[in-house]
């Protein structure tokens, strides 16, 4: 089973070091059904592949057709809006039996249209951690949990082969696609807003914007650390979880209407853990003075 890379960016440096790094344990092969080895990679940007290809101790490929010949497998690591330019291509060679995937945390394997008809099998795997380097991400790999979706054929058996690297992974419906990447956002992207605002509440206090970040941090990291151990239930304090109502009127009444909107937003989420936390305590009083800011 050889594995080639359609795309030498972040998430293809990443992959690609990932799985030559595993693919030399001996457990790993011995669990395998058949040996799985890596093509290489093809990239438009020639020297981009070549880079690539040094880095994981691999081929460059310098035309499409040669890397869709040589792999069993094509990873099309290239960002979503060109997923279905490059599938487009691909499907014009003989791809019958080979596995077509992108990693696309939004976007589902209904991309690869016409994949059945081609004999093919389309799916989207993808690595539920923020990639930011080409040369370094690889190292956090290990920790990574993985989602795979796409056609029942291989489903299972891409799963357990991510298993067998030693990463947790689930195997997600079509339908479920949009709303597991909306929870990533939530725990990523959301949170850089969260925090965001924060820094700029604390400006507003007079606090320099380094001062501000730093100032953040401790309780940023504990606060996650405390959440990642004990779950967001157990993990939770603060005024909301404390039901007190009082300080949570005075924080309103300093906030702009913007801030109001986010803060009384995320604090009818935080209500609900509250109450699973204290499912004898009260809230209703809090959650009447969150839906008049609405």
């Amino acid at each position: 089973m050889r594995i080639g890379f359609i795309g030498a960016g972040k998430v293809g440096f990443t992959l690609g070091k990932y799985l030559e790094l595993n693919l030399n344990k001996e457990e790993i092969q011995k669990n395998c059904k058949r040996t799985v080895t890596l093509s290489g990679y093809y990239s438009r940007q020639v020297e981009s592949a070549k880079e690539a290809a040094t880095f994981t101790n691999t081929e460059a490929f310098d035309d499409l057709e040669k890397i869709v010949c040589a792999s069993d497998v094509l990873m099309l690591t290239v960002p979503d809006g060109k997923i279905e330019a490059v599938w487009d291509s691909i499907k014009a060679f003989d791809i019958k039996g080979k596995l077509i995937c992108h990693c696309s945390g939004a976007m589902t394997s209904n991309i690869f249209s016409g994949v059945t008809e081609a004999g093919a099998f389309g799916y989207s795997i993808h690595p539920m951690y923020a990639i930011s380097s080409k040369t370094k991400s690889y190292r956090e790999m290990q920790k990574c949990f993985f989602t795979v979706e796409g056609d029942e054929k291989w489903g299972n058996e891409i799963c357990r082969f991510i298993r067998l690297l030693g990463n947790d992974c689930v195997l997600l419906s079509t339908e479920n696609k949009t709303k597991y990447h909306a929870a990533a956002v939530f725990a990523s992207n959301l949170v850089n807003g969260l925090y965001g605002s924060a820094v700029s509440l604390l400006e507003g206090c007079g606090f320099e914007k380094k001062q501000a970040e730093r100032a953040l941090v401790p309780l940023f990291m504990g606060n996650a650390s405390h959440i990642t151990e004990d779950g967001p239930v157990a993990g939770l304090t603060g005024p909301i979880e404390r039901n007190d109502t009082t300080t949570v009127k005075k924080h309103l009444n300093v906030l702009d209407e913007n801030e109001k909107h986010i803060y009384t937003s995320v604090s009818e989420a935080v209500v609900a853990l509250a109450e699973r936390k204290y499912p004898d305590r009260d809230y209703s009083e809090m959650k009447n003075i969150l839906s008049e800011q609405e």
